[in-house]
């Protein structure tokens, strides 16, 4: 939302009551209260008539200070709130007679207190980062809406770009956008997204979390181009300033704040295939489908039934719809005996026409008006309720529905939709906010989804396919990107998606290979099945058509072949990354600034990325096979072609199907599995040790998972002149393979 009308006006009805000045402070253990009115004080009179903000900061653990924003303090604050881990760190907070510096590790606020120069500025050690000073902190009326809005801005450097706000369709760098946080089904060629996140980083290395689920409207460098402007409704406004000296430590603490991602299971990893949307399918069909697959020797992992599954009309029953089987169980057994775990497809939403609308109505399980009645609508499906995860009870009603699928043999659910959620004339079981819930809702149903496998299936083996998420919703993968269409656009525009969805702390996603809307070209398919099965996880799925390679031409066949097989001899190496996700937050598909922050060159690139910390992915997007790509600085050697390179320079190549730029980074181990079927395996039974280009006095580190997350496996080197020394500790045998130059050497 926009206030002023250029540097000196506010618009029309607009009235601000801007931080002006220091007025006082007060200590309390860490918690530091500071004192702002909106008129500089020269004499007696002036205090009168006139709004005060206050400011306090504390600090939830080292590195982190909260900002809390207040007008009046008396205001009603209603839920939900994003849960978040706190320390209580030993906070230092000092004074002069000039400034107040509030210190949480190598994070530092410095208050300005000198008559008529409020300025908090936030410095790591020494090094400025950016500030809020004149006209920038402020409560703002609106005269004719009677609306009020707290809001912040902080400078923007020069050379400064920012990144995240969710999973965001738009250009990777948000300088210039205005973004508002609140979930649509607006599919991939929208500015609206799925997964809003108000959590944004910048290449200085530091990140800002708004605490407010709700819809916190962003102006970055467009409204005032010097400024990131974030503000709410309301007379609060908080957030988190966030350093942790790079972007990925950054994104390390923001996820020690909001909860790290589980380990989704190994299986999870591998190919997916699914009915796709709208094709009419029985058992005997999607059993031909398998049938197919392992025909052609298309290793596939996990069969998606979408939805219909369950009849029309009644999204959702939970119910087996008896024109695609008869027996589910027994259907699900026989699955089952052929190495495939079953998701199907769920929504939080029960149409009129469902058995389980009275059942959930009787039992108030459901939404309600403000009249007491059940909130319906016809938008999606006839009739439709929504499920009231804010009500303890109705969590565990619905989880019942789901157990006994899941007593069946369904292995994982598609958590999909729970964005069209209504804010107008609805009580929540809980009192909570609805405009709050409107965003958060989502963490919720996948909580609650989430939370069922774990306890039924066990810690580790849990995992949704989840299309919207809001604060903390990282913890509950996997997340996929939506709509998307079937183009070289859209496929481009999904990966700028999912870069900055990772650098909110989510770290497993997928898309739908190929588009979900309309039907791919052979080529586009092909080109798509390379970028999907180079993902953390794969899926094969559309709308109107089926996605199984034959229906594009024979050779994508071939080629999807080529790359699931690729990806199950990855599996050390993925599964290794994904542990560290999950034990330090640290996103499986990386944007280059991740791993590359002090190289400019990778400031803005949004159509390449690292798979984990050692694999530069460039996926390709032109039909000729061209493909532009920036090399960081060391020696690359491409893991499909063996073809070695310098990096410092962008690189123009022309791949055919078979190859992409995947190349593997200096100073790196790769472990590459002896399985090519399975993505559940011994990783360490035969494991073969890619030793890269190593300089002089490089050093690598590289452990290997078993299939349960434990490391089983450590591998050291070094280099020393002409040689390179490598070390291997734990269970299981391998062998090495030196794809650079220097004598390898065991010890």
């Amino acid at each position: 939302m926009r206030y002023t009308n250029g540097f000196w006006a506010m618009r029309e009805g607009i009235i601000p009551a801007y931080a002006i000045e220091y007025a006082g402070h007060t200590v309390k253990g860490n918690e530091l209260t500071v004192y702002l009115p909106a008129k500089h004080i020269a004499d007696r009179g002036d205090p009168m008539n006139i709004p005060m903000l206050t400011v306090t900061l504390t600090s939830p653990m080292e590195g982190i200070i909260k900002v809390s924003a207040v007008h009046h303090a008396g205001a009603v604050i209603r839920g939900p709130f994003a849960k978040y881990q706190e320390e209580n760190p030993q906070a230092e907070i000092s004074e002069t007679d000039e400034e107040l510096v509030y210190r949480s590790g190598n994070l530092k606020a410095v208050i300005d207190k000198r008559p008529n120069h409020y300025r908090l500025s936030f410095y790591e050690g020494d090094q400025f980062l950016t500030e809020s000073g004149y006209h920038n902190l402020a409560y703002m009326r609106d005269s004719n809406t009677g609306r009020k809005y707290m809001i912040e801005q902080h400078l923007i450097d020069v050379d400064e770009y920012v990144y995240g706000l969710g999973e965001r369709f738009t250009p990777f760098v948000k300088n210039g956008q205005a973004v508002e946080m609140w979930n649509e089904d607006g599919g991939t060629a929208s500015e609206i997204a799925y997964k809003n996140i108000p959590f944004h980083i910048t290449n200085k290395g530091y990140g800002v979390l708004v605490d407010h689920v709700g819809d916190v409207a962003y102006e970055i460098a467009s409204e005032k181009v010097e400024r990131i402007q974030f503000g709410i409704e309301g007379e609060c406004l908080e957030y988190f300033f966030i350093c942790g000296g790079s972007p990925m430590k950054t994104v390390e603490k923001y996820t020690a704040l909001t909860g790290r991602p589980a380990l989704p299971p190994a299986w999870s990893f591998g190919l997916w295939l699914t009915t796709s949307f709208k094709p009419h399918y029985d058992e005997k069909t999607t059993s031909e489908y398998i049938q197919e697959m392992a025909d052609r020797k298309i290793p596939l992992h996990v069969f998606h039934f979408d939805a219909y599954w369950m009849d029309m009309l009644e999204w959702c029953n939970y119910t087996w719809n008896p024109k695609v089987t008869d027996d589910p169980k027994a259907m699900l057994e026989r699955y089952h005996r052929k190495g495939l775990h079953i998701c199907v497809w769920i929504n939080s939403y029960i149409a009129q026409k469902s058995y389980l609308f009275a059942e959930g109505k009787e039992k108030g399980y459901l939404l309600k008006r403000a009249d007491g009645g059940v909130w319906q609508t016809d938008l999606w499906q006839p009739g439709m309720a929504v499920v009231d995860f804010t009500n303890p009870d109705a969590c565990a009603w619905f989880q019942g529905k789901l157990k006994v699928l899941m007593d069946m043999g369904v292995d994982s659910f598609k958590t999909d939709f729970a964005e069209r959620i209504p804010v107008k004339d609805v009580v929540w079981h809980d009192g909570s906010d609805p405009v709050k819930m409107h965003n958060y809702y989502s963490v919720l149903y996948n909580q609650t989804v989430f939370s069922l496998l774990e306890r039924e299936r066990g810690n580790g083996d849990a995992v949704v396919f989840a299309r919207s998420s809001s604060v903390g919703g990282q913890q509950f993968p996997v997340h996929w990107g939506g709509d998307c269409s079937a183009s070289y656009v859209s496929m481009a525009e999904t990966l700028r998606g999912g870069l900055s969805l990772s650098l909110c702390g989510y770290g497993f996603w997928s898309h739908d290979i190929s588009g979900f809307e309309n039907t791919a070209t052979p080529d586009l398919y092909k080109r798509w099945c390379q970028f999907g099965l180079l993902s953390s996880h794969s899926r094969l799925h559309g709308a109107d058509s089926l996605r199984v390679p034959w229906k594009f031409d024979e050779e994508a066949c071939v080629i999807l072949k080529e790359f699931v097989n690729l990806k199950c001899r990855l599996m050390p190496y993925i599964y290794a990354m994904a542990v560290q996700s999950h034990e330090y937050g640290r996103p499986v598909l990386r944007p280059m600034i991740l791993e590359f922050p002090k190289d400019h060159g990778c400031d803005t690139l949004d159509r390449q990325y690292m798979l984990g910390d050692a694999l530069l992915v460039a996926p390709v997007f032109k039909e000729s096979g061209e493909v532009d790509y920036y090399l960081p600085k060391g020696k690359w050697i491409n893991l499909i072609t063996g073809e070695k390179k310098d990096g410092g320079s962008w690189q123009k190549e022309v791949h055919d199907y078979h190859s992409l730029p995947l190349l593997l980074r200096e100073n790196t181990i790769l472990p590459m599995g002896n399985n090519e079927e399975s993505v559940v395996y011994g990783y360490s039974d035969g494991v073969t040790l890619l030793v890269s280009e190593f300089t002089e006095g490089g050093c690598a580190k590289a452990e290997i998972p078993d299939a349960d997350g434990k490391t089983v496996m450590r591998v050291w080197a070094r280099r020393e002149g002409d040689e390179i020394i490598v070390r291997v500790e734990g269970e299981g045998n391998y062998s090495i393979k030196n794809l650079g130059s220097g004598q390898i050497l065991k010890y």
